[in-house]
Parts: structure tokens; C-alpha cells; sequence
């Protein structure tokens, strides 16, 4: 749909913005479209598995509760993941731009 392709371009424009992954739910997942060097290959298929299981695990942990956004900071950059019931959106920013 147009208002993702906005989205999404919005998103890559960003100075800050370093990458993003658009993942199936699926098992194993799949990465659909992304953006950014850091995701490319292996590096983006390391990246989108640990999503997948960060993600699950939070959700495991909050049965009760749905999940629809995480912020998960490191020493260098910022993972910022948006779930669905058929997607993630994982979004990774390097605070210190």
C-alpha cells in the first residue's frame, strides 16, 4: 500500500535511521524487504532471527498483555520493533546521530 511505501521511505531518510526489516511471523522468518547495509546477508538474517526470538520471548513472558512496541538500547544503537500478528517492524537508529 502507499501509506507503507510513505512510511517506510519516511523512516530510511532519517539520518539516525542506520536500517530496517519488514519480517513474516512465520517459522522460520522471513525477512520481506529491508533497507541498509547492516542487513544485509548474514548480518540481516543474525538480526532478523534474534528479533523473531526477542520478540517471542517477550510475548511468551506477558500472557496477559500484548506487545506493540519495544525499545531495546545497546552500547551502540538502538533496536526499535513494532509487532503485528503477520509482521515485524524492526527499525535500527544510532542514537548518538
Amino acid at each position: 500500500p502507499p501509506e507503507l511505501e510513505q512510511t517506510l521511505t519516511l523512516l530510511s531518510s532519517h539520518r539516525s535511521v542506520l536500517g530496517y526489516m519488514l519480517l513474516s511471523r512465520g517459522h522460520p522468518v522471513s525477512i520481506i524487504r529491508h533497507a541498509g547495509v547492516v542487513f544485509e546477508g548474514e548480518q540481516g538474517r543474525k538480526y532478523a532471527h534474534a528479533v523473531a526470538r526477542i520478540v517471542e520471548s517477550v510475548q511468551q513472558g506477558l500472557v496477559e498483555d500484548e506487545v506493540r512496541f519495544m525499545r531495546i538500547r545497546t552500547k551502540r544503537h538502538e533496536i526499535m520493533i513494532s509487532p503485528d500478528e503477520r509482521y515485524l517492524l524492526a527499525v535500527l537508529h544510532d542514537p548518538s546521530a
